[in-house]
């Protein structure tokens, strides 16, 4: 857990960015709490390697501006990241467990989001990602390491503005129990091995719910 004593202890320096970071890697943290006891002094918090499950429950923190939570098990994106985390620019999220687009729309509330990685989630195999994660963060400048060029702009303005993109509302309503049952799977799961198996029937098979933990969703 995040405790005030963790967050007293755990390595603090300058970066070579020449800001003030916090390292919070590798502690099994299971969920985001407390880091109120950062008292907002820094401007990068690393939380890679953990088993963080949902980003969201963050305090005020006015300084912070590079998240590292990287190698982690998020499925989920909070709501209310703007009101907690105003000035965040970068954002790495590799190696998590976001499925679907429309996880993604509440990454839209960032206004000042320019660096995002978004590598070895499931959610870069869906069609058209790109485009989709372009259109939803017009400031975004690099996406998984690499810069958006302004055709890739014109281009997702062009396929939104088409009429031929999916709409985020009906994305929403086509997969609210998909995501209900995987979701179920993944917080009911208990142990690493298990939720590793459930992350890799997603990989194989991205529309898939894992049957057991489907029943239960369904007897429930």
């Amino acid at each position: 857990r995040i405790t005030p004593d963790l967050v007293l202890c755990a390595p603090q320096f300058t970066n070579p960015l020449h800001e003030r970071e916090i390292k919070l890697r590798a502690y099994k943290i299971p969920a985001i709490e407390n880091l109120g006891a950062t008292q907002d002094q820094f401007d990068t918090i690393d939380l890679s390697d953990n088993e963080i499950r949902k980003l969201e429950n963050f305090p005020l923190l006015r300084r912070l501006k590079t998240l590292l939570i990287s190698n982690n098990l998020i499925f989920r994106i909070g709501d209310d990241l703007k009101d907690s985390l105003p000035a965040l620019h970068t954002l790495m999220l590799a190696n998590n467990n976001l499925l679907n687009l429309q996880d993604l729309c509440p990454l839209a509330s960032l206004t000042k989001l320019e660096r995002l990685v978004l590598i070895e989630n499931n959610v870069t195999k869906q069609p058209n990602y790109r485009l989709f994660v372009i259109n939803l963060l017009p400031r975004l400048l690099v996406l998984d390491f690499k810069r958006i060029k302004p055709k890739e702009r014109e281009a997702a303005k062009k396929f939104f503005e088409s009429g031929d993109a999916p709409k985020i509302d009906d994305m929403k309503k086509a997969t609210e129990e998909q995501r209900i049952a995987i979701k179920a799977a993944i917080q009911n799961a208990k142990t690493l091995e298990e939720v590793s198996r459930i992350e890799q029937q997603l990989k194989d098979h991205p529309s898939s719910v894992p049957a057991a933990q489907e029943d239960t969703v369904m007897k429930d």
